[in-house]
């Protein structure tokens, strides 16, 4: 089977997106008039276990909007452009879901020559319950708003197509206790609009009988090895060869789901300043073959030369500074319009003088955290928050932590552990955030401690902010505008986890006219510089001091927010570009 069957899979007559456009909303980025109904976002969603051979059903699928209890649907509203979320001007229909209704998704599909193989249907993400039917056949259930799934669908073929895939999808958004980051229903101030349904790539892949199910790279710099878990259903063993700038530089074999050692004969380990990653091939005898990559680095809080406690990237000391993201975008919400404009935000901030940046109370695609392992970007990655039902969206200040019941305290382990085992291979990420501020934190230092059970190769930060229990390799202060430190300390490092917040409205660029803040306000983009060189100039002192990190908020204005870096649509970068960025230099050079 070729790609070229993908290809003209995505072309059936009855999906054709001639007539399609995006609804009507209040801003476009420049990469909004490069989406096609016929192709959204067709670059292979999983670059760490990527197939040669796969189906792309991104595309217009038929939806509707019913009442939560129905049970089936019997005519649809319109057309949707999945993976945007039907919330967002790139999905065409930009309409809310309430917490009484369910969405419906319905596509058909020829299902490729399978000759013995397994045909698995694959999701990205989809927020938050999805049901889905083959043929009228169920074929599975997901809770989670945050983390790929995937249902074996072979025996729900039929013996001659065309196959239908239907999808259902129920999410409370804010009324319910899964996380959901900051999505509400009612957005205002730093709460953003909901967003529900599919919102990331869903493709098919035909897999032999014995196929790989997952894989677990963790690098051991100072071993200069891989620790490499091959996982499948079924024993068996497998090959793997390790490839740096084409040339061999180790391989092994030996069985499926147990752990071993692959030796390189050629360390160059992966940092900012120089990203290099590995290329690694993984096959089976019966013929199943994956292509992934891996980066060599190792994350550690340890005492300088002066005696302070920072963080260190392959045993040197490195500080990290970034602004916090929040990976929105006026035209698809969640989604990134197209490949190059989430590898933009990235190139963006680079540019600047950043090395890293704290990924807020969001989830991204794999893309993304590709793209950030390629260009060598550090990430600190939060879990999206969240919070039991009647609590609200944020409880602040409290010596107390929040009450959840054993339901919703399983909803949020459970999510929080498919985040840490999802993206366990990306090599840019080096933090776990599991709590923002007070937002849904409780039993925290057990929660941490079974972070980093879960993963001793990176840092656990304590909660980003308000209450710190004692527990987590950094202690983390918020500051507005800042900035501000905890003094030095024994064992942990101290980071400023959240400062700054200049905002700058820039007329014919704001999602409305009307709201818009920003933690201090400014009137032009002057005032604004002058403001953020006040900052770097107090920050400097700090780092002096044994400050190891600090978040700026944050990456671009979000709909009523206008402390961005950059217009929420992208189209302007608010600062003085050299200027920040010999600022960010300096600093680092004064952390090292």
């Amino acid at each position: 089977m070729k790609r070229q069957i993908a290809l003209a899979l995505l072309c059936l007559p009855a999906l054709s997106g001639a007539d399609w456009k995006p609804a009507d909303g209040p801003l476009t980025t420049p990469w909004t008039s490069l989406v096609s109904a016929d192709r959204p976002l067709p670059e292979y969603p999983r670059p760490q276990m990527a197939r040669k051979d796969w189906i792309n059903l991104n595309g217009l699928w038929d939806f509707a909007i019913r009442p939560q209890q129905d049970s089936a649907v019997s005519r649809y509203d319109g057309r949707i452009l999945v993976p945007f979320p039907v919330e967002s001007a790139l999905s065409g229909v930009r309409q809310p879901l309430s917490p009484d209704q369910r969405l419906w998704y319905r596509r058909n599909f020829t299902a490729p020559s399978l000759k013995g193989k397994r045909l698995l249907l694959h999701f990205g993400a989809v927020d938050w319950r999805a049901e889905v039917w083959v043929n009228g056949k169920a074929a599975g259930k997901h809770e989670g708003g945050y983390d790929p799934f995937t249902f074996d669908i072979t025996d729900a073929l039929k013996p001659k197509g065309p196959d239908e895939i239907v999808v259902a999808v129920w999410d409370p958004t804010d009324s319910g206790p899964q996380p959901r980051g900051k999505q509400v229903l009612n957005p205002n101030g730093i709460w953003y609009t909901a967003v529900s349904g599919i919102w990331q790539t869903v493709w098919l892949e035909p897999v032999p009988e014995h196929s790989i199910s997952d894989l677990s790279m963790i690098p051991d710099l100072d071993g200069r090895k891989l620790r490499l878990t091959v996982h499948s259903g079924s024993p068996g063993e497998f090959t793997a060869i390790v490839r740096l700038a084409g040339k061999t530089a180790g391989r092994v074999s030996g069985k499926l789901n147990q752990e071993l050692a692959v030796p390189l004969s050629d360390l160059k380990p992966w940092s900012p300043d120089s990203p290099t990653l590995y290329d690694l091939d993984v096959s089976l005898p019966s013929g199943d073959r994956v292509t992934s990559y891996f980066g060599m680095r190792k994350i550690e809080v340890r005492e300088d030369a002066a005696g302070f406690n920072r963080l260190f990237l392959n045993g040197r000391p490195l500080f990290m500074i970034g602004p916090l993201d929040q990976g929105w975008w006026p035209d698809g919400l969640y989604t990134a319009p197209t490949d190059a404009a989430l590898r933009s935000d990235i190139e963006t901030l680079k540019k600047l003088g950043f090395n890293m940046c704290r990924k807020h109370v969001k989830v991204e695609p794999a893309r993304y955290y590709y793209w950030c392992d390629k260009l060598g970007f550090l990430l600190w990655q939060d879990l999206p928050s969240a919070m039991p039902k009647g609590h609200g969206s944020v409880r602040r200040g409290s010596a107390d932590d929040v009450q959840f019941t054993p339901a919703e305290d399983a909803i949020f382990r459970r999510e929080l552990e498919a985040l840490v085992r999802n993206l366990a291979n990306v090599t840019s990420v080096v933090a776990w955030v599991p709590f923002n501020e007070g937002w849904g934190q409780h039993d925290t230092n057990d929660i941490l401690k079974w972070v980093k059970a879960l993963d001793g190769s990176r840092l656990v930060n304590g909660p980003s902010g308000w209450q710190d229990r004692g527990y987590g390799d950094m202690m983390d202060m918020h500051q507005y505008p800042g900035p501000a430190m905890f003094p030095a300390m024994p064992l942990r490092a101290s980071v400023l986890g959240e400062f700054g917040g200049l905002g700058l409205p820039i007329e014919d660029h704001l999602w409305w006219n009307k709201r818009n803040w920003g933690y201090r306000t400014f009137e032009d983009r002057a005032k604004l510089q002058a403001g953020y060189d006040d900052l770097m100039q107090k920050l400097e002192p700090l780092v002096k001091q044994g400050l190891a990190a600090a978040v700026y908020t944050q990456t671009t204005d979000v709909e009523g927010e206008v402390n961005g870096l950059m217009t929420y649509d992208r189209k302007i970068v608010k600062f003085d570009a050299a200027k920040l960025a010999d600022w960010h230099h300096r600093l680092i050079a004064e952390g090292q």
